[in-house]
């Protein structure tokens, strides 16, 4: 460092990244800083810089630069600032990082003003750091009240969640359009979760971890529990958009929903309405029948694990249940995992007995598409009765003044009001099919008609699927007898029985016997 010089430190800050790319930015302040240097004779020794806004505790590169003034306390080390604004937008900030550099012994320069400890100065400059704050109050209002408006709109102006992204549409300028196919991973997630195919939060994770489309964490390649319930919670995935804070009300978001409104309500009374199941860390895809097939003597979820043989690993379903007769009694995996195909395969029905039910799917569908106009005028009616006790509700909250009870009138408001606009959709679509009856009951027919076919698919989900919508019970398993008998859920329980009755022996007419 020369000896003619003096030391200085040079601190520039924008309130935002946006901010590095305008005339205003930190290159820019750096430059004029250093154009002052050196028309007063001061050697930079550093350059610290914060793209962010906050208390001197918020902002590391003021924490970097506050440290080496403190390390060189009798340096007589200045700070050369830009403006006034650029130390900080508020007047209880400013005051506090002048008295921490009086403390470090250092003075405080910049080409747009003197900081002096006069009266005078001092006030002018408290003056200055006042106007700041006001003015950062004024920016920071005005852009509440903007980005409140667009939300008035049905616009939401925060960042994006997974599964929309930012596009410009002549209509509504800039808003969210569906992020392809996270979109419709997510979709599919969603719905899932809200008709039971994945029966707890962790099933909806490992089925999200399981997509390389959907975004995950870039070191483990995981998602967190947290991550996953905030999809789940996410209320704009079904196109509605509230924002409490800013008194923005429940409303209709101007972008397409990912889910219905019905869906999202389906999957937060799941949330609410029974435990979690904590996701546990021995799930694993080598062994679907894990925790559903129980041992047939202590009754049991059976486990299963891989056994280290001579030359490689072994997987077995075992009892681990302390006391009873068959722990430690292990079956290999190939072996039960085949019975049960066999199972599977005794659950199918015939061609004729398949046929049979599309044909039954296909009555029922004529038959509500026939029904429109009944289902509408009830809907219409149940929707006048809530809109009644909304009104009823209303004039309660107005008419008391216990706090409590107000929040209980508010909550009881939120729910009829969310049941309002599922019935609004629900009318909306009613005799608009959303798809044609082959499409909509292709998966049902597919799953009845071949659930081993479904199993074979060899996906962890479909698997465990298969296990809840083909079995009304868990399976009992003997390791030198087998699968005890199943019992079947209803579809496949009526298709079977229709079968036996077909089959069997015609039931004699009348109550006494026929005689000759």
């Amino acid at each position: 460092m020369n000896e003619l010089l003096k030391p200085a430190v040079i601190y520039c800050r924008v309130s935002s990244v946006n901010q590095t790319r305008r005339g205003d930015g930190l290159a820019s302040q750096e430059s004029r800083c250093r154009e002052f240097a050196k028309f007063r004779n001061y050697d930079v020794l550093d350059v610290f810089t914060d793209d962010m806004t906050g208390t001197s505790a918020d902002r590391p590169g003021l924490k970097k630069m506050l440290a080496l003034l403190r390390r060189q306390r009798s340096s007589d080390i200045c700070v050369i600032i830009d403006d006034i604004t650029r130390l900080a937008r508020g007047l209880s900030v400013h005051l506090e990082l002048r008295e921490a550099l009086r403390g470090f012994g250092a003075t405080l320069l910049s080409p747009s003003m003197e900081f002096k400890d006069d009266p005078d100065s001092m006030f002018v400059e408290h003056v200055l750091a006042s106007v700041s704050e006001h003015h950062s109050g004024k920016n920071r209002d005005q852009t509440i009240s903007r980005m409140r408006g667009r939300m008035l709109n049905g616009h939401w102006p925060f960042n994006p969640p997974v599964g929309y992204t930012w596009a410009k549409l002549p209509e509504h300028g800039k808003t969210y359009v569906r992020d392809e196919p996270v979109a419709s991973i997510l979709q599919e997630a969603l719905e899932g979760f809200a008709n039971g195919r994945f029966e707890t939060q962790a099933e909806v994770r490992r089925f999200l971890e399981a997509q390389p489309a959907f975004p995950k964490n870039r070191k483990t390649g995981k998602l967190t529990n947290q991550r996953v319930k905030d999809v789940l919670t996410q209320r704009l995935y079904a196109g509605y958009i509230e924002y409490p804070k800013w008194n923005v009300s429940l409303r209709k978001a101007q972008f397409d929903p990912i889910i219905s409104f019905e869906v999202f309500q389906r999957i937060q009374d799941r949330l609410n309405g029974r435990p979690k199941a904590p996701a546990r860390k021995d799930i694993s895809v080598d062994f679907p029948l894990r925790g559903f097939v129980l041992c047939d003597e202590c009754e049991k979820p059976l486990t299963a694990c891989w056994s280290k043989g001579r030359k490689k690993h072994y997987p077995y379903y075992y009892c681990v249940t302390s006391g009873c007769e068959s722990r430690g009694k292990s079956v290999r995996k190939e072996t039960i995992e085949a019975e049960f195909d066999d199972l599977l395969a005794d659950a199918k029905p015939t061609q004729r007995l398949f046929d049979l039910a599309g044909a039954m799917f296909r009555d029922m569908w004529d038959q509500r598409i026939q029904r429109v106009g009944e289902r509408k005028q009830a809907m219409q009616r149940q929707l006048s009765k809530i809109e009644s006790q909304v009104e009823s509700i209303v004039d309660r909250i107005v008419s008391t003044e216990n706090a409590r009870v107000v929040e209980t009138y508010e909550k009881r408001l939120a729910r009829l009001d969310a049941d309002k606009i599922v019935l609004n959709e629900k009318i909306e679509k009613a005799g608009k099919p959303v798809d044609t009856f082959e499409e909509s009951f292709r998966t049902a027919l597919s799953f009845l008609g071949n659930p081993q076919k479904i199993w074979r698919s060899g996906r962890f989900e479909d698997q465990r699927a298969v296990l809840r919508l083909t079995f009304a019970d868990n399976l009992k398993y003997a390791p030198k007898k087998g699968f005890r008998t199943a019992n079947l859920s209803l579809p496949f329980k009526l298709l079977r029985d229709f079968s036996v009755a077909k089959n069997g022996v015609a039931r004699l007419r009348g109550f006494e016997p026929l005689t000759t």
